[in-house]
């Protein structure tokens, strides 16, 4: 998720409507379930979900309880406007505290996605208190001294990182959410033939914004079939019904900021300066979950037969491959999943000697595609 989407717009969300949205077909957490949770026990390190009312912040809860993840005390945390409102997690009601300089005394782990701005101020308090924090935006991806993990693609770039160790603080970035998705399918393939030139166009849904931008989706999409003029408040534009180019900025090249982030991000978590990456990110009117369309040129032969092989024993990864009836992976399959569908396996024609491959690929964006991937790392700090 971009920076700019998990805006202080979003971190000074409304609890209540994001609640709301949790209720609905929009938000609806990925399982349902009457088991007892075991997830609070005596011996599970202290966390802080900072941005707590937010979408992802909420999918963090939703995917804490999913995977039992232990823990011996969790806070709360938001913006001044949230504090003091009531939070149900696992059968207990938490208040929901202020982020403050002070908010991170005894903490462990401290998931954030609160916006660029909230880590950049918080984050380096929370690590000089000792704390590991897990940031979801693009605030310290780049930094060289600081982790982008995947868990799945390259938990040795955080070896190094121990929980309770001194109780010495520590900064683990979360990548973007279009390189999770993407590297999710390409790496397995980089790893047998290695990848010198990928490119990739994204079908970006309306979650990588927020909850507000899924929220007026929906109220544009109404306003649109009644013959009303759609409120155009997040993108300044009519979402329902359309698409453009992502709303990240333009930079100088040509390129968005978003589209730089898939290059950039590639190229440190495949610790790889020299591989080619191209992007163009678009937003599409898909409630949640990323698709994208990954063109693979590899420096050693690769057939699709081999490439299907190996992409169906990649950890988080299923294969939704049926040419015979036409079915691919599509965002409604994924949402609230945690596995990451490819499918459209095929040999690029235009490429001599198997050399080159074209895969589709769908995600969701706030579970993989954020909260989940963030989970996971903390997973490999226990």
């Amino acid at each position: 998720m971009n920076s700019a989407a998990v805006s202080r717009h979003h971190f000074l969300g409304d609890a209540a409507s994001i609640s709301r949205l949790y209720t609905s077909k929009i938000l609806a957490p990925s399982k349902t379930t009457t088991r007892v949770k075991m997830s609070l026990r005596e011996g599970g390190p202290s966390l802080a979900v900072v941005g707590v009312t937010g979408a992802v912040g909420q999918e963090f809860l939703s995917v804490l309880s999913d995977r039992d993840f232990p823990y011996r005390s969790i806070k709360m945390l938001a913006s001044k406007r949230s504090a003091g409102k009531k939070q149900t997690f696992e059968g207990s009601e938490y208040t929901i505290e202020e982020l403050t300089a002070n908010s991170f005394e005894g903490i462990d782990i401290a998931l954030f996605s609160a916006g660029g701005s909230i880590s950049k101020e918080f984050g380096p308090i929370a690590v000089e208190k000792g704390t590991i924090v897990v940031d979801n935006s693009s605030a310290f991806r780049m930094e060289e001294n600081v982790p982008l993990v995947i868990p799945e693609v390259n938990p040795h770039a955080m070896s190094h990182i121990r929980l309770g160790a001194g109780k010495k603080g520590a900064l683990i970035a979360n990548p973007n959410c279009s390189t999770i998705i993407c590297l999710m399918a390409a790496t397995p393939l980089h790893r047998e033939a290695k990848v010198i030139r990928m490119v990739v166009s994204t079908y970006q849904a309306a979650s990588g914004a927020g909850a507000a931008a899924m929220e007026e989706l929906e109220m544009q999409t109404r306003e649109v079939l009644e013959g009303k003029q759609p409120t155009c408040k997040i993108f300044n534009r009519q979402y329902a019904f359309n698409l453009f180019s992502h709303n990240a900025s333009v930079l100088s090249n040509g390129y968005n900021e978003e589209e730089m982030k898939l290059v950039k991000e590639t190229r440190k978590i495949w610790n790889d300066a020299n591989v080619k990456v191209t992007a163009t990110c678009i937003r599409v009117p898909v409630m949640r979950a990323h698709a994208e369309s990954v063109n693979l040129q590899f420096e050693k032969p690769l057939d699709e037969n081999t490439a299907r092989e190996i992409l169906k024993s990649a950890p988080g990864v299923v294969i939704i491959d049926d040419r015979a009836s036409n079915n691919f992976p599509t965002p409604l399959e994924v949402s609230n999943k945690d596995d990451v569908a490819v499918g459209r396996i095929r040999q690029d024609t235009s490429l001599d000697g198997n050399h080159g491959l074209d895969i589709f690929v769908c995600g969701d964006q706030i579970r993989k595609g954020a909260a989940l991937n963030a989970i996971q790392i903390a997973e490999l700090l226990l």
